[in-house]
């Protein structure tokens, strides 16, 4: 065996290092590092704006009473509207059988009924557009093997709930055809509005997820605050639970039937709040039920996220402490746009921005969360994005 020398040239027989690359969603099979990750990032943010209008136009679809005007679930012929008078009239036609027609709008003639027809094709139509982005977005970034391990199941999982939106959507308006029916069964309006914040949090998940590189993701969660974590997660189902009880009161029209405040019908808990002739229904049905059991929790919505911005003022993270300043913040609008809706008769521009207020208040509380869970670094510099 040959002796090797003292002095050996090392400068260009040293290994050069490798860093870990992660998964792939942070680096992509083309490109530079953070390629893919930026790349569907952006596509989320996309489906996330759309799927804001579905919730905005489908508020204004119910609003103008326009949600049984197309009486048939068609997913692919339905997609295109008629195109000429006798498609028109043969559409109307098909209107004029339902209850909503015979009994709220019995002088309604063909150009009452485009105007409510347009509002729920619109609402059909972006239904559509959505699914055919997540399709087309996981299609792409699934056959270049840009999505990294893990990722497949989760965006996939949006698109099969996006699927199911579309049945419940129909399941819901099918309700209102039925005999006796001139609006869709509220609760199956709050199982349709549900699914549709569960879907848009998610996809605000996974945008806030893909904010930063897996690697300081990872560092972050070692500097996470549990117990802030914890009650933030508690306030997030609680405001779930007031937007499906907001959904309630928007499915027969609640809020337009008391429209005092502080009290109700000049009444702390009004005389009708139970009908024995109804029993559990009072919950779905009773209007004095429903609009007071949507305030109460929304005080008690109001006070908890107080509690848990108090305590975030405990974090040393200052990007977690200002992420609860700004929801707390979004509390007291969308408490202040609940008393301006009540008061006055809940008009369509109010109630629309009461719906979206309850996105942008839902979206900031799982912001806030995620920063509870993988806070930003920081250092004697300041914080490390």
């Amino acid at each position: 065996m040959a002796k090797r020398p003292i002095f050996e040239e090392v400068s260009q027989a040293t290994p050069a290092q490798t860093v870990p690359a992660g998964n792939l969603i942070d680096a992509g099979a083309r490109g530079g590092p953070n390629m893919a990750r930026g790349a569907i990032r952006a596509w989320l943010v996309v489906l996330f704006v759309m799927v804001v209008a579905m919730i905005a136009l489908g508020g204004a679809t119910r609003l103008t009473g326009s949600g049984l005007s197309i009486t048939e679930w068609k997913p692919v012929t339905g997609a295109l509207p008629p195109s000429s008078a006798a498609a028109w009239d043969a559409e109307f036609a098909k209107y004029q059988q339902i209850p909503q027609f015979r009994i709220e709008n019995p002088d309604m003639d063909v150009a009452g009924f485009k105007r409510i027809y347009w509002w729920e094709w619109s609402h059909r139509l972006l239904g559509r557009l959505v699914g055919l982005v997540w399709a087309l977005g996981l299609g792409f970034f699934w056959l270049t093997g840009r999505v990294g391990p893990g990722w497949t199941s989760r965006l996939l999982t949006l698109g099969l709930l996006g699927g199911l939106q579309g049945a419940v959507g129909w399941w819901m308006v099918s309700s209102g055809l039925g005999a006796g029916m001139v609006s869709v069964a509220s609760y199956r309006l709050a199982v349709h509005l549900g699914l549709a914040f569960a879907i848009l949090g998610l996809i605000a998940w996974y945008v806030f997820q893909l904010a930063r590189p897996s690697g300081q993701i990872l560092r972050a969660r070692r500097a996470g605050e549990p117990k802030l974590f914890s009650m933030t997660t508690g306030l997030m189902h609680l405001a779930f639970v007031q937007i499906l009880l907001g959904a309630l009161v928007a499915g027969i029209d609640a809020g337009r039937q008391y429209t005092g405040w502080p009290t109700m019908g000049g009444e702390w808990i009004p005389s009708a709040i139970w009908d024995p002739a109804l029993g559990w229904r009072n919950f779905f049905e009773n209007a004095a039920t429903v609009q007071f059991t949507h305030r109460i929790v929304g005080y008690l919505l109001a006070i908890f996220a107080v509690v848990v911005w108090a305590r975030s003022r405990r974090s040393p993270h200052p990007v977690t402490r200002g992420a609860y300043t700004v929801m707390i913040a979004a509390v007291a609008l969308q408490v202040a746009l609940g008393i301006a809706n009540v008061l006055h008769g809940a008009p369509l521009p109010e109630a629309l921005a009461h719906q979206l207020g309850a996105v942008a208040l839902f979206v900031l509380v799982i912001r806030a969360r995620h920063h509870a869970r993988y806070p930003y670094e920081t250092s004697v510099r300041g914080t490390i994005r």
